[in-house]
């Protein structure tokens, strides 16, 4: 979409779905247009003014003082109008604009966070944030500058051909002559303006998303020493847009010139007739004075609007881009009629019903998938990469819905349990857990008012955390950067434990919590797991099978199927494939 031409079906879509965001504003809106009308007013009538002074006043000898000191008052009081009336008018569109784009950029915000898993399976980060902060500025650029434009200078042609009418019918009907011209060269650059504007937008979109996925994977790049390789796309990639930049605005000046040469060669065009016309006394000097200067104004507003054409397009490729977005439905949604849950008569079972799951249809993940868990029961998980171990908890999670069969918990499908409700059902620890910049304490509770911060501290010491919280410099109010970085990975996995505490889950899922942990923080984080496991129905996907030999049922996955169930020294007895893991990892410690 981001290179695909404009057609005009887009772009009355585009500011149809403007104007829908500007109702609420129609007074603000009404009150700007008649601001701009009075400073219009204010400005144009000085030209007027000087005419007045020099042919009924200066050309004939007039020596009255106190007319000419009266025209320069009224002069210097339009002047001070056109100010007041120009600065309420920009406030005014600022409050309305900023308003409006502030809300397109909220809703977006929460249309994204409602979208399924997979549309971020298949969406690039950077492109999303590209039409987060990107496309929403554009827009604060289409009210800042474009609609003012539109309306300030529009406004203010159609006054000065009314008042060069009012000075000489013929001189105006031969400048207006020139208006084909002015069109001519319009229509002629439009298309190729578009053209380049579209590039360099496409160039800056991808650059953006490389940029933003090269910044997220950085410690892959630095540990396979891809630095080099890396820089060698982005430079290609800035190069484009170097490119695509150069050539979009050597075409906005070469367009904006070409209207600089036709106002000069207007007004030289002007004072020659005129000139003939003041010779031959059938137009007064004032007339042609006023004459001269309205057809320097005449340019001004047309070359304005001119120069907003790339902010126009912009506005217009960013609102189709927004509108795409919004345009997407999520996958996963609730039941017309969801089930009520009492979030404290949950008990914690769960069914897996004859399960098959695909994320591309003919490529299956899951395989009949038939388990059944009891209440309060500890699973553990293993199998190899691929065998479908994350996918059955995407689809406990309700990331995914099942392509067949049935996932249910305490007997209800989990396709008629809200999704809030089902989320505060279920707590998910996963290999990674994500912090966000805060204090601890809003790090616990996920920034949750309602829970107090001695439940947070609670929770911190039931996990063990607590020592560790307070021989930081601001203990539970040590503010945290992005992704919780400065903690370890064990300590990371605390706090994310002392949330599933806070927040009161009946099913846990650790995904691979403790993959990347030295043995001392295992059995640190197997402590804590012991704590908030209790009372709950938990499940372990587990690299390291040391974190899973005490579970009541190990599950052993391989090719989305189950191919064996037990306790850990039943399956050993068995010498399948869970005895071939177990061997692997010994031999692998």
């Amino acid at each position: 979409m981001d290179g695909a031409p404009e057609t005009p079906t887009q772009y009355k879509s585009a500011f149809r779905i403007l104007l829908g965001y500007a109702k609420p504003h129609r007074l603000t809106f009404g009150l700007m247009v008649v601001c701009v009308l009075l400073a219009i007013a204010a400005d144009l009538l000085q030209p007027f003014l000087v005419k007045i002074a020099i042919d009924d006043h200066l050309m004939i000898g007039d020596t009255n003082y106190g007319t000419l000191v009266m025209i320069s008052a009224v002069y210097l009081g339009l002047s001070l109008t056109s100010l007041l009336f120009t600065y309420l008018q920009n406030n005014l569109l600022q409050h309305a604009g900023q308003s409006i784009v502030a809300t397109i950029r909220k809703e977006l915000f929460e249309h994204i966070s409602k979208l399924s898993m997979s549309y971020f399976d298949r969406m690039p980060s950077g492109s999303l944030i590209t039409h987060v902060s990107s496309d929403t500025e554009t827009l604060n650029q289409f009210f800042n500058q474009v609609l003012l434009s539109l309306v300030r200078d529009g406004m203010t042609l159609v006054f000065i051909i009314v008042l060069m009418f009012q000075l000489d019918v013929e001189l105006t009907l031969y400048c207006l002559i020139l208006l084909p011209v002015i069109a001519l060269i319009a229509v002629s650059f439009r298309s190729y303006m578009r053209k380049t504007y579209q590039m360099a937008r496409t160039n800056l979109s991808r650059m953006v998303a490389f940029v933003a996925e090269n910044l997220a994977g950085m410690n892959v790049i630095q540990a396979f020493h891809q630095e080099q390789e890396q820089q060698g796309q982005f430079t290609d990639k800035n190069r484009s847009y170097y490119r695509s930049n150069l050539r979009e605005i050597r075409t906005s000046v070469l367009f904006n010139r070409s209207f600089d040469m036709l106002g000069n060669l207007s007004v030289a065009f002007v004072t020659w007739l005129g000139g003939i016309a003041v010779f031959d006394k059938s137009i007064e000097f004032g007339v042609l004075y006023a004459f001269i200067t309205y057809i320097r104004l005449f340019f001004q507003p047309i070359n304005t609007i001119t120069q907003q054409w790339n902010t126009l397009q912009s506005a217009t490729v960013s609102v189709n881009r927004i509108w795409h977005i919004f345009s997407e439905r999520p996958e996963v949604r609730d039941a017309a009629k969801p089930a009520r849950i009492d979030l404290g008569s949950v008990r914690g079972r769960i069914d897996f019903n004859h399960v098959h799951f695909a994320y591309q249809e003919g490529v299956p993940v899951l395989r009949d998938v038939d388990l059944h868990i009891q209440p309060g029961e500890m699973i553990g998980i293993v199998g190899t990469t691929g065998a479908g171990k994350s996918s059955l908890i995407g689809l406990l999670c309700r990331f995914y819905d099942v392509t067949r069969g049935s996932v249910k918990i305490d007997g209800t499908d989990i396709r008629d349990i809200p999704q809030a409700t089902l989320h505060r059902m279920i707590g998910l620890v996963q290999q990674e857990p994500y912090l966000y910049s805060g204090s601890i304490v809003d790090n616990v509770r996920l920034f949750d008012e309602s829970i107090s911060r001695e439940a947070v501290i609670d929770a911190c010491r039931f996990v063990g955390a607590d020592a560790i919280i307070r021989r930081m410099k601001d203990g539970y109010d040590t503010r945290l950067s992005e992704r919780g970085s400065g903690l370890s990975a064990g300590e990371r996995q605390l706090i994310s434990f002392a949330r599933i505490l806070v927040f009161q889950p009946k099913i846990l899922i650790l995904d691979e919590a403790t993959a990347n942990l030295d043995s001392h923080t295992e059995q640190l984080i197997q402590s804590a797991l012991h704590v908030v496991s209790q009372g709950r129905t938990t499940l372990v996907i587990a690299h390291r099978l040391s974190t899973i030999m005490q579970a009541d049922r190990i599950l052993v996955m391989r090719q989305g199927e189950v191919i064996e169930e037990g306790d850990h020294r039943g399956l050993l007895e068995l010498h399948g494939y869970y005895e071939q893991l177990y061997l692997h990892s010994q031999s692998a410690g």
